[in-house]
């Protein structure tokens, strides 16, 4: 039988129902592997324990020939690719229950394995954003917030920008054609902050103001 852990949502990736006037513009998530390799440090892992293995294999051949000390390589290596592994399971397992989502009028991120949560960040709030894009089209966009807004970093991991603690900045990591998620964001974040704001005086106030 299908189970759904977030059929709860009235709107795919959302707590809620859009209110009149808001519509998603598009959604997405993180690219696994890539998520891996930028958040999670696969490619230092992996690395790590093949260094380990060459250091093994030096050590033991100034004893031993070459051949056979290849062999004491080889626990090292099934180390590091269970590692490897099991770092991809967690950056899938991220990347899955991760949706992140561009309205008219604001960034949402559905975030969270464990301990699931939705962070809104509306247009007027986020200060300036930042792309960084790799040849393969993914890339990530760090959101630098403005005002009293405040956001842990050890919540909202992995979704932000590496070692900012004082401000986190949350961030889309690791999306497909990121280039062109950036555009639909400066498109909408430009329409909606040079929207007029328009304030309604009561009929007492406006009668004050007349007299």
């Amino acid at each position: 039988m299908h189970h759904d852990d977030f059929n709860f949502e009235p709107v795919r990736g959302l707590p809620e129902a859009l209110p009149a006037g808001e519509e998603i513009l598009w959604q997405g998530a993180p690219n696994p592997l890539r998520l891996a390799k930028d958040a999670l440090c696969l490619n230092w892992i992996i690395g790590y324990f093949a260094l380990l293995a060459m250091w093994r294999v030096g050590v033991s051949s100034a004893s031993m020939p070459f051949t056979q000390a290849m062999g004491h390589g080889v626990p090292f290596l099934i180390s590091g690719i269970a590692a490897g592994g099991l770092i991809y399971l967690v950056a899938t397992v991220q990347a899955r229950s991760t949706v992140y989502t561009l309205t008219n009028k604001r960034a949402c991120m559905r975030i969270g394995a464990a301990l699931n949560m939705t962070l809104n960040l509306p247009f007027v709030q986020i200060g300036t954003a930042q792309l960084g894009v790799r040849k393969s089209g993914i890339g990530t966009i760090n959101f630098e917030m403005i005002g009293d807004t405040r956001l842990s970093y050890l919540m909202t991991w992995p979704h932000v920008r590496p070692w900012r603690f004082s401000r986190t900045q949350p961030a889309f990591r690791a999306i497909p054609d990121a280039a062109r998620v950036a555009a639909i964001f400066a498109d909408a974040a430009e329409t909606r902050v040079s929207e007029p704001q328009i304030s309604r005086s009561t009929a007492t106030q406006s009668k004050m103001v007349a007299e």
